[in-house]
């Protein structure tokens, strides 16, 4: 195979009277896209770099990796398809760099339509993959583990020296293993995101992220911070705003998120607000499993007055074994949700999730309003707590017996209770199916 080989020609056998009458009216056919191809050893004329073969490429290109170690940082700034042979054996080894691929949309305005697929990327300084302000990217089947690597710890907190200044949030844990600041409209799909300090990254400094789906994503065993983060912060200066531009209607479903953050702080799934002015709402979190991580498996966190948390749905997922909150958000013991802010956090749904091994299944830690209903609540414990007086309706739920929670005894013949005020005028006699 040569570096470069086209699909089809551009305009093929067109009469040249009809070539000039279609190049009049500008309907000639598109330049066709073309495949190059990459190989350690420059074999059969192939591109010995994945950048060089990435820089050679024209828009809608396909770059084609043979299997191999590559010791390099990919910036890609076009739109194309960069696809590795074997995500066990087609490595980007970035120890010493960086980030080991950067989708960079900040200097390649309106970059849109990039694929990542079948690589494992490994040792960066910073983040495995990086996206930044872009549509439409595609992160697939890759393999992202031992990434964020100049993550330092002083005086008990961590730092990442160097990061780019962009990353206006990034600092405790170096971006995580895929960062996606900026981005709408994407796809992180089954990959496999291990041993980093955090997992996926969900973030506005460079611009807002919405209409996103991560799913089907191994997350585990990141030991610093959440497995799976959605974090509003405070916008950088290359974003041109002086108000936080939002996370969401973004989804994350499907997904295992296990292990997570258990040196750290980490959540299975975080929905995080940091500065007066940030906003992270309208999220969906369905039919995850979110297990034995450092902090609850869903945390909502709201640290300061003027945050948007609102309406975010947290809907049939498997919960069980995560850790009490800390901090400014605490709860009593582990619990499976926290929801927890200052300012009055609103329209939460919790539904049809099945909570089992956690002390507390769901803590409500904020003025405001939440619907917890149709879960299944096993083991006994407080299946739902109220901590800050909101409006909590808890009907329809299977509370792990037959018994009003309302006036049982925790953890009596498996049943769950209530704590505060939280309103059940129904219950359910059976688990949810």
């Amino acid at each position: 195979m040569s570096q470069r080989s086209f699909h089809n020609t551009i305009c093929p056998t067109t009469p040249r009277i009809a070539l000039a009458a279609f190049a009049m009216v500008g309907l000639c056919f598109p330049a066709a896209a073309a495949d190059l191809c990459v190989d350690p050893s420059g074999a059969n004329g192939c591109y010995k770099t994945i950048q060089a073969a990435v820089t050679a490429a024209a828009p809608g290109d396909t770059v084609n990796v043979s299997a191999g170690t590559y010791k390099e940082s990919v910036t890609i700034g076009k739109s194309l398809s960069l696809i590795g042979s074997d995500p066990a054996k087609t490595i980007i080894e970035a120890s010493g760099l960086g980030t080991g691929i950067y989708i960079d949309g900040i200097d390649n305005k309106a970059l849109a339509n990039v694929v990542v697929s079948g690589f494992t990327v490994q040792d960066a300084n910073f983040e495995g993959i990086l996206v930044t302000n872009a549509s439409a990217v595609t992160i697939s089947g890759n393999i992202l583990m031992n990434n964020d690597k100049s993550l330092t710890f002083a005086g008990g907190n961590s730092t990442c020296p160097g990061i780019a200044s962009f990353e206006t949030g990034e600092d405790f844990d170096c971006g995580e293993a895929i960062h996606l600041s900026g981005a709408d409209h994407s796809f992180v799909l089954n990959n496999v995101v291990q041993s980093n300090a955090g997992g996926i990254l969900l973030s506005d400094d460079t611009g807002a992220s919405h209409d996103n789906l991560i799913a089907g994503n191994a997350v585990t065993d990141n030991t610093l911070d959440c497995g799976i983060t959605l974090a509003s912060h405070p916008p950088a200066q290359v974003s041109g705003s002086t108000t936080a531009l939002g996370v969401y209607q973004n989804t994350v479903t499907g997904n295992q998120s296990l292990r997570n953050g258990v040196m750290g702080e980490g959540a299975g799934v975080g929905i995080f607000a940091s500065a007066p002015g940030t906003a992270a709402f309208g999220n969906l979190v369905s039919n995850n499993v979110l297990t034995g991580n450092g902090i609850p498996g869903v945390s909502i966190h709201g640290h300061t007055p003027q945050q948007n948390l609102n309406n975010n749905v947290i809907i049939g997922n498997t919960i069980s074994a995560n850790g009490a909150d800390q901090a400014d958000t605490p709860t009593p013991g582990p619990a499976g949700i926290n929801v927890a802010g200052i300012s009055p956090i609103t329209g939460t749904v919790i539904m049809q999730n099945t909570f089992s091994q956690e002390m507390l299944a769901v803590v409500i830690n904020a003025p405001g309003d939440a619907r917890v209903q149709r879960n299944t609540f096993q083991g006994g414990g407080i299946g739902v707590a109220n901590l800050r007086g909101a409006s909590v309706n808890a009907d329809a739920n299977w509370w792990g017996c037959v018994s009003n929670p309302i006036y049982g005894v925790a953890g009596l013949t498996g049943c769950s209770v209530t704590s505060g005020p939280v309103t059940v005028n129904s219950f359910l006699k059976a688990p949810v199916k």
